[in-house]
């Protein structure tokens, strides 16, 4: 397991990032229904996740003492038939926000994705909190999602030279 430690924040210690395996479902599910509640199943963004398959090398756990104290997930889907990564979600532990551990899972997952070969990652979500992270609508105008979304909050990050140039169409599962 690939681990990498954040660096602290305050006299406690920083989380370890660690890849997500199967392993590590249950307690990552009970972090994300605990950041999110029930509602999420309602998003959008779900019906991405449905009968997907998690890419593996770009997801990540934050964890401390043992348990997943945040997450990010990606998966493979579709804009117009072209290839791209999809984030989200990403859940951080309330007990744990405010000090760049979102930010830093975002930037990690990113940035495998481009080590993975994905051109382009994919999110739906606040614009003010993820361009910091290099993530913007200035490319999305003709992205359709599969089911009704505040136009934007549906964000792209390039992971090459224009890699988030272009795309239009259907968002699908892979």
């Amino acid at each position: 397991m690939t681990s990498i430690s954040l660096v602290p924040s305050s006299a406690v210690s920083a989380p370890a990032l660690v890849l997500e395996t199967p392993a590590m479902e249950i307690p990552v599910t009970a972090l994300i229904d605990r950041v999110f509640g029930p509602g999420r199943f309602a998003k959008v963004s779900e019906r991405l996740r449905e009968g997907n398959r998690l890419l593996a090398a770009c997801s990540f756990v934050a964890m401390r003492e043992g348990r997943p104290v945040g997450c990010v997930r990606m998966w493979p889907v579709t804009i117009g038939g072209a290839a791209v990564a999809f984030l989200g979600p990403l859940a951080v532990d309330p007990d744990e926000r405010s000090v760049g551990l979102g930010q830093t899972l975002v930037e990690h997952a990113c940035e495998a994705a481009r080590a993975a070969g994905w051109k382009a990652v994919l999110l739906v979500g606040d614009a003010p909190y993820f361009t910091r992270a290099g993530f913007s609508a200035a490319h999305t105008a003709g992205i359709i999602m599969p089911g009704p979304v505040d136009q934007r909050r549906v964000l792209l990050k390039a992971l090459v030279e224009g890699g988030d140039e272009g795309l239009s169409g259907k968002v699908a599962v892979a």
